[in-house]
This record gives C-alpha cells, sequence and structure tokens, in this order.
C-alpha cells in the first residue's frame, strides 16, 4: 500500500509518509480485525503482489448493515487483466456471505474514468461527489461517492 499511496496519489485521502509511520499492528488490523471489521484480498503472481482491496464494517448497531470498500490499487504492469475486476468480486462475495451486511460504498476520485467503470461494471452507482475533497499538488479533487446493494443471501 506504501506504493500505492505514491503511485497513485490522487487515489487515496491518506499520504505514504502518513502511512509509512503506522505501527505493524495498525496494519494487521487493516487486513484482518480481530473481531471481524476488516477484510483485506489481494491478487498474487508468484509472490509479488498485483494488487490489493480492502473492507471496513462498523460494529455500531446503526450502521453495520454497510461494509466501506477501500484500498482499492492494482500496479501498473498489471493493470488491463482483469486483476480489478477479481479484486472487487472478492470484497462482494465477502460482503454478500457476511449476514445482515446489505449495502456496499466506496469513494473514488473524480476524474479516475477507469475506476468509475470497473465499479459501475460492479453494480455500483455514483449518488454524488464531495466537492474539494482531497488536496493534489495539481489543486483540489473531488470524491465521488458510489453505492450498490449486496444480495441478501
Amino acid at each position: 500500500m506504501l506504493e500505492a499511496y505514491v503511485q497513485a496519489a490522487d487515489a487515496f485521502t491518506s499520504t505514504a509518509g502518513e502511512r509509512a509511520t503506522e505501527p505493524e499492528s495498525w496494519w494487521i488490523k487493516r487486513i484482518a480485525h480481530p473481531q471481524g471489521l476488516s477484510a483485506a484480498f489481494g491478487a498474487l503472481q508468484d509472490t509479488e503482489i498485483l494488487g490489493t482491496v480492502a473492507l471496513q464494517y462498523s460494529a455500531k448497531p446503526k450502521t453495520r448493515h454497510s461494509a466501506l470498500l477501500i484500498g482499492m490499487y492494482v500496479r501498473k504492469q498489471a493493470r488491463g487483466n482483469g486483476i480489478g475486476k477479481s479484486l472487487v468480486d472478492a470484497a462482494t462475495q465477502h460482503v454478500n456471505a457476511r449476514h445482515g451486511t446489505e449495502v456496499i460504498t466506496l469513494t473514488v476520485t473524480e476524474g479516475n474514468e477507469p475506476a468509475i467503470r470497473l465499479y459501475e461494471a460492479a453494480g455500483f452507482q455514483a449518488w454524488g461527489t464531495q466537492p474539494m475533497a482531497i488536496a493534489t499538488p495539481a489543486g483540489y479533487k473531488g470524491k465521488v461517492h458510489m453505492w450498490r446493494l449486496a444480495p441478501i443471501p
């Protein structure tokens, strides 16, 4: 993910510098929260990680029906091979298997058309854009909010 924060800096609200200071325990919790409030997925070729995506769940009674898709990244050399689709499919399958989770949400940086098309193909719909959501060297960019129902098993 530190590579992702550098290579696709406009895609994330965090920076490599911020995340580099996180302790290993923070990363482990993000990969697999001990209370089941997160899950992470990776695309591998031999021992090389080609892409990642993660899910965050809420423990709060009023929001535990929703999952948040975060940290989507596919390395540049691996793009265009269906890895992004496979990662989104793995995440949505995880959500579908989780009892009581009925909706998946995400944000994507405005103008990231390949990512928006990927999410739309997976059934996500845009519902609004937060203006000036992130500051980038090229100026402020908005975040497109997207959602989709998780089929109830």
